[in-house]
């Protein structure tokens, strides 16, 4: 049987409390977050984690980023940090930043199917910050079923997730509402994985390196799951569903293609009437300008969804 908790105020310690407790007997905790709401789990309990998956719809192939307190817990979770990386860590936290990073080996966790990294935030919530300083990284991802909007107040994932979680903190209506922006700190140059609150210029105000593979700096829209995104499985802070047509696609053109003879009006009386100006034996084709040149698509492939839902 789940139990909300109001998580505002001054009288905030039956909140934590309840938290903490299911938090350590491996339950699952819906809490608020400078987003959206987050769905949360022990990160060093893989039964814990899996109980999230398994809340949320998603497989081990979408791992939840990790929440931790302050920014001084970067280097004891991420190993190789580069300085951009860090620049922006400083910058941005706390807040909708998140960056993946390689994980500390030593670390006994299983998040899902890593590849040996990990994505990590220091939420801008006050409160939340004061519960992971005192359960420790959670694995957090936002509080909805996978393929739905992101909760932006506690009633909504309730609804969602049910009895799935033992303990909701109601902290209000999520301030935020966008997906945190995910940053990939593991190469040599940051790289945008999915644009959230954080926008492109204000990144290459601290970093002018930072490469994105976005059209624009224009926050996501997408439904907080994930991640891509980070399928779910788009990060709390999950995309918009992109247009099917790349940008550079050539436009349709008219169905007569430009050297067709026209048909002339004075035809003879017992000429038969030209039906279509496509030949009865023509395949049709989805979008085709005309049989003498076909449409072409510069389709890039892509790339495996690394982006948590947040």
């Amino acid at each position: 049987m789940s139990e909300r908790f109001d998580f505002t105020g001054d009288e905030l310690a039956p909140a934590y409390r309840a938290a903490v407790d299911a938090i350590e007997a491996g339950d699952l905790v819906v809490l608020p977050t400078d987003t959206v709401y987050g769905i949360a789990a022990d990160a060093f309990k893989a039964d814990a984690v899996q109980r999230l998956l398994d809340a949320k719809g998603r497989g081990r192939d979408m791992p939840p980023p990790v929440l931790i307190s302050v920014v001084e817990s970067l280097d004891a979770l991420a190993t190789d940090v580069p300085d951009t990386g860090r620049k922006l860590c400083e910058e941005f936290w706390p807040g909708p930043l998140t960056v993946i990073c390689h994980a500390q080996t030593s670390l006994m966790w299983d998040l899902g199917e890593t590849q040996g990294t990990v994505a990590l935030r220091v939420p801008d919530h006050e409160n939340t910050r004061e519960l992971l300083s005192r359960t420790g990284p959670l694995a957090v991802s936002s509080a909805n079923l996978s393929g739905q909007p992101a909760a932006l107040d506690v009633y909504d994932a309730e609804e969602q997730l049910q009895d799935s979680v033992a303990v909701y903190l109601d902290g209000g209506t999520a301030t935020g509402g966008q997906p945190s922006t995910i940053v990939d700190i593991t190469g040599d140059t940051p790289r945008v994985v999915r644009l959230g609150a954080l926008t492109l210029d204000r990144l290459r105000a601290v970093v002018p390196e930072i490469i994105s593979d976005q059209d624009t700096d224009k926050p996501d829209e997408k439904p907080a799951e994930e991640e891509k995104p980070l399928a779910d499985d788009k990060p709390a802070d999950e995309e918009p569903v992109a247009d099917d047509k790349p940008a550079d696609e050539e436009p349709v053109a008219d169905d007569k293609t430009a050297d067709e003879e026209p048909v002339a009006d004075d035809k003879p009386a017992d000429e038969e009437p030209v039906a279509d100006d496509k030949t009865a034996d023509e395949e049709p084709t989805d979008g085709t300008v005309g049989a003498s040149k076909p449409v072409e698509k510069d389709e890039k492939p892509t790339e495996p969804d690394v982006r948590p839902a947040d």
